[in-house]
């Protein structure tokens, strides 16, 4: 930005920009006429242009713009020498040549200078004085106007008190017997400057540009935000790595957000059926992985704290971490489980133990930890090896067999499956009788593995069978070898 140390005076910058220079024809301009004007100093109060169109004969009509007409929405001035403005004329003096362009009318002066807005759509100058059942009072031009409640905003306007004392741009949509009937909009003001301000920031837009931008409304499905004239959404799916979180939990209206343009799609048709540019943002998409630190969140073979998030027929989802969330299987729970909405609740925490682990995919697989254990601890399991003989308990009954849990653990890695051939029962025996959920049983592993843990009750018999014989053969070996023939001929 360029700025000159002349005179702010816009009498005193006008004659040191004229002074001494041959003036061209010019055409002759009316009060309200747009124009477009080209900056070519830029003062302390306002800037000096010359205007480009309409065009004149020789040197280019020198105009004053004060420089509240150029602030944007953060009050900063983004204006400098070589830019090119879009403005009316608010305000001329055709003796001394004196001509003033703005954005507005400002504060006009009566009822001929409303008549000049109203037919140059240009927004005036009006400070809202009260609220009236239908909308608001406004005092413009010493005048009493009106604005429908309609008009006052863009949007619904739920405190219309909170406009009472402000001055406001208006469009003067009505002037009817000699101004004793104004009608106001200033919602025809904000449509035009969002329309403009919309233009701009597409230009500026492109798929994976960051931005910044308000909140303007939060739903159930995302959040709104004004990027500036035009609005993107951030779906939920966007707000976090969190994929439970809502919009509600983590924005508000009003908040200042930075967040990533993810898709622009234009011509999408909006609820009225017209067409408008779809804009989905991201919040997501500029927070760091947190897969990137996955191994402190969740190291494998170890017992962590997590909570449920949501239930589903094949397991319960447990978030580990911000971001990080592992399966608990449905088979984890026990063999009476049907559903995991019926031992655990969405909310409630529970000690887990990460049993594997796949980056590429992002998924945690998971299982209760054994009681007794810390957080922390290591949870590898129980080391089967076949021929062991362990403690177990009935955890389901089915018609080939038993499945039982190993005491001491939890989940699939310690449960398996005595079948009917392994009971050493009766063919058609009623197992349920025999073997109701909970019995106590003393098992032998004859097979290990992942969800191949295959156990034998007949195995124990048949052992206890062949020590017993064992022991027999061993015992009358030995009693034959303490006696002679002669004993034996004795014995008999």
């Amino acid at each position: 930005m360029t700025t000159d140390p002349a005179p702010d005076n816009f009498a005193a910058l006008f004659e040191s920009q004229t002074h001494g220079k041959p003036a061209g024809r010019r055409r002759s301009l009316s009060l309200g006429e747009r124009c477009r004007a080209q900056v070519v100093q830029v003062g302390r109060d306002g800037v000096f242009v010359e205007l480009v169109e309409p065009a004149s004969e020789g040197k280019r009509q020198q105009a004053f713009m004060k420089n509240d007409d150029l602030r944007d929405r953060d009050g900063q001035l983004q204006v400098k020498v070589g830019d090119t403005l879009e403005a009316v004329v608010v305000e001329l003096d055709s003796r001394s040549g004196e001509l003033r362009v703005g954005r507005t009318m400002g504060r006009p002066a009566g009822v001929d200078e409303l008549i000049t807005a109203q037919a140059a759509g240009v927004a005036v100058e009006g400070k809202v004085t009260g609220v009236n059942k239908g909308g608001l009072d406004v005092e413009v031009g010493g005048l009493r106007a009106f604005c429908p409640i309609s008009q006052a905003d863009r949007g619904f306007v739920a405190d219309p008190q909170t406009l009472v004392g402000r001055t406001l741009q208006f469009a003067v949509t009505e002037v009817r017997e000699g101004g004793k009937r104004v009608v106001l909009s200033r919602r025809a003001v904000l449509e035009r400057e969002a329309k403009e301000a919309a233009g701009k920031t597409l230009a500026q837009l492109a798929a994976g540009a960051v931005t910044r931008g308000t909140v303007t409304a939060v739903r159930e499905f995302g959040a709104f935000v004004d990027l500036g004239g035009i609005e993107g959404l951030i779906p939920n799916t966007e707000l976090s790595h969190d994929r439970g979180d809502k919009a509600s939990d983590v924005l508000s209206a009003g908040d200042i957000v930075e967040v990533q343009v993810r898709e622009i799609k234009p011509g999408a048709p909006n609820k009225r059926g017209e067409p408008t540019t779809k804009i989905t943002l991201s919040l997501k998409a500029l927070a760091a992985d947190p897969w990137l630190d996955i191994d402190a969140a969740a190291p494998v073979g170890k017992v962590v704290r997590g909570s449920v998030t949501r239930t589903v027929d094949f397991g319960a989802f447990i978030r580990l971490a911000p971001g990080i969330e592992g399966l608990l299987h449905v088979s984890e729970l026990g063999g009476k489980v049907v559903h995991p909405s019926a031992v655990l609740k969405v909310g409630e925490s529970l000690n887990v133990v990460v049993r594997s682990l796949d980056r590429a995919a992002h998924k945690i697989s998971l299982a209760p930890a054994p009681d007794g254990l810390e957080i922390g601890a290591d949870a590898a399991g129980p080391t089967l090896v076949v021929g062991s003989v362990v403690s177990c308990t009935v955890d389901r009954i089915e018609t080939f067999g038993l499945f039982v849990q190993i005491d001491g653990t939890r989940g699939r890695v310690g449960r398996g499956l005595i079948p009917n051939v392994e009971l050493g029962t009766p063919r058609g025996a009623d197992n349920r009788k025999l073997f109701p959920l909970g019995t106590k049983l003393i098992a032998k592993v004859l097979e290990t593995g992942e969800g191949k843990l295959r156990m034998s009750l007949r195995a124990i018999k048949d052992d206890e069978e062949r020590a017993d014989f064992d022991g027999y053969r061993q015992s009358a070996s030995a009693g034959a070898k303490l006696g002679t023939l002669g004993d034996l001929f004795k014995k008999k």
